[in-house]
Formats: structure tokens, C-alpha cells, sequence
């Protein structure tokens, strides 16, 4: 057996492929349903569940004193009021702070405040439901992945590392420590863990054959079947302005699979939705594609 085929058993056993009964590609909300409710919090994450999305995409950063936490950006201050909480700790690096700190932030109230997606202003948010977002705390992955295990979710999980050819120690113990989580929680199934880092990916392969994992990229490898084979990867995520007809079928035909980021304008998520070679599109807008493919609430 070559290397692509073992790719794809050992996909098509981690089970993302058949999680949902419904046709079409999975639904995997962006940070949750971020276009909803703040992203990368557990609200997020119940809102994108109550949707009937399929899973939700997730971002995850080690503090100072080693803890796992749910943040996308390097810094605090864009989805917390860690300025105003610790104004002379600029620039908020999530790395400067401890679990204690972070979780004494507020990360919802800025999406109140700013409505990021428009939607409280539309009244797609009601404005009451809205006010239940202040004092969302940042979650820490362990209780992000305790909810995906109550409510039978799936979860892509972004470790945050600068792509490198050589695995950092920090990025290291990122990847072992979440590793270490998923299989106390006995998830293998129920996760992908994607990354920028190539060295991540390359150091998981070995250490967590049985864990799906994928390539996130925003230019795609000049060799994308050879260069994802050596990895030891199951998929690739690209942006969805890199996809083409020819590297979907090129994909498809070696055994990987393929999640789109971030699909969000209408006529996108029409054109991507009916395409039998993608496996998953990941949007911050998962009720608009819910609502094409004829899946309710």
C-alpha cells in the first residue's frame, strides 16, 4: 500500500467524512459562528451546534505558564478588554499573560459593542440575546473540548505556530500537550488538527499517526501530492480563492481531502456547496450555507 492510500484509510476511519447524514460537504464553523455570536468562545461554538453545523474550527495559543487557551491573534486587545483591564502590559501578547490573567478578561463584549458582522444591527442577533455575550471568558482548550465531546461535535483545531522546517520548543509542547488532551478525552476521532507549520505537521505524523491532521496554506506547494505525502497529512485547507478544478481532482485522486477557508459571500458558498470533491467548507457564516444546502434548524 503507498503512502496516499494510507492517508486516506486512515481518514476515512477518523470518521469526518460520514459525521453528518446530510449530503454536501461538512459545515464547519469558522471560530464558531463568529458572524453570530464572539469568536472562539464556547457560546460560539453552542450557537454553531444549535445551527446543525457539523463542527466548528478552533484556534489555540499557549500562555506564559503553558496553558492552552482559544485565541487567534498573537495579542489580547482585539477580542478583550485586556487594555483596559491591564493598561500597561502592551502589547497584550497572549504569551505575557497567565491562564489567572486571561481569565479575568471579558471577550464578548467587544462583539457587542462593535458588531462585527452587522448582525445585531440587521436583527439576525437580537439585541437582548446579544447582551448575554458580555463577560464571555476566554476558553481554555481543555473546556472547549469537553463541550465538542458532550455535544458530539467535530472540531478542527488550528495550532497557532510560525510556519518553520525546524519544530520550536514552544511549538512542541503546543502539539504535545494537545495531543495529550485529545487523547485523555478519547476524541481521535472527532478532531483534525491543522497548522500553517509544517514542522508541527511533520512532527505529529509521528507522534499521532492516528490523529487526522491538515496543511493549512494561503499559496499552494508547487507539488502539492508529493509534498503532502511527505508531511504524513490526510488533507489540505487551503484558501478558497486558491482552488482550482484541476488541484481539487489532483487531490481527490491521491487519497486527501480537501477543507476550504473561509467561505463566507453567497455566491461562494453556492459554487463550493455542489462540488463533490471538497470535503468541508469552513465559513463564518454557517447558517447562510446551512440555508443552501436545504439543512434546518
Amino acid at each position: 500500500m503507498n503512502l496516499g492510500l494510507i492517508v486516506m484509510a486512515t481518514w476515512l476511519f477518523a470518521g469526518w467524512t460520514n459525521a453528518s447524514e446530510n449530503s454536501g460537504p461538512l459545515v464547519i464553523a469558522h471560530r464558531g459562528a463568529r458572524s453570530l455570536a464572539p469568536e472562539n468562545t464556547l457560546a460560539a461554538a453552542k450557537l454553531a451546534w444549535r445551527l446543525r453545523a457539523d463542527g466548528w474550527e478552533l484556534d489555540v495559543r499557549m500562555t506564559k505558564d503553558g496553558e492552552l487557551i482559544l485565541m487567534h491573534d498573537e495579542t489580547l486587545s482585539r477580542t478583550t478588554n485586556a487594555p483596559s483591564l491591564f493598561p500597561n502590559r502592551s502589547p497584550w501578547l497572549v504569551s505575557d499573560f497567565t491562564l489567572a490573567e486571561i481569565k479575568m478578561l471579558d471577550a464578548g463584549s467587544w462583539f457587542v459593542g462593535q458588531d462585527p458582522y452587522g448582525t445585531i444591527a440587521t436583527g439576525e442577533v437580537l439585541a437582548d440575546e446579544a447582551l448575554h455575550f458580555r463577560g464571555e471568558k476566554v476558553p481554555t482548550l481543555n473546556e472547549a473540548l469537553t463541550l465538542t465531546k458532550e455535544l458530539s461535535f467535530l472540531a478542527n483545531i488550528e495550532l497557532k505556530s510560525r510556519p518553520s522546517f525546524v519544530l520550536s520548543p514552544q511549538a512542541k509542547t503546543l502539539t504535545d500537550r494537545t495531543v495529550a488532551l485529545i487523547r485523555e478525552m478519547g476524541l481521535e476521532k472527532s478532531v483534525l488538527i491543522s497548522s500553517f507549520d509544517p514542522a508541527i505537521l511533520r512532527y505529529l505524523a509521528t507522534v499521532a499517526p492516528e490523529i487526522p491532521k491538515g496543511l493549512l496554506v494561503s499559496s499552494p506547494p508547487p507539488e502539492p501530492v508529493s509534498y503532502l505525502q511527505a508531511l504524513g497529512v490526510n488533507a489540505l485547507n487551503p484558501r478558497y480563492d486558491l482552488v482550482t478544478e484541476n488541484l481539487l481532482q489532483t487531490l481527490s485522486m491521491a487519497g486527501f481531502q480537501i477543507y476550504i477557508w473561509t467561505v463566507n459571500e453567497p455566491t461562494d458558498l453556492q459554487r463550493f456547496s455542489s462540488d463533490s470533491h471538497i470535503t468541508g467548507i469552513i465559513t463564518d457564516w454557517p447558517q447562510r450555507l446551512l440555508a443552501i444546502l436545504g439543512r434546518k434548524k
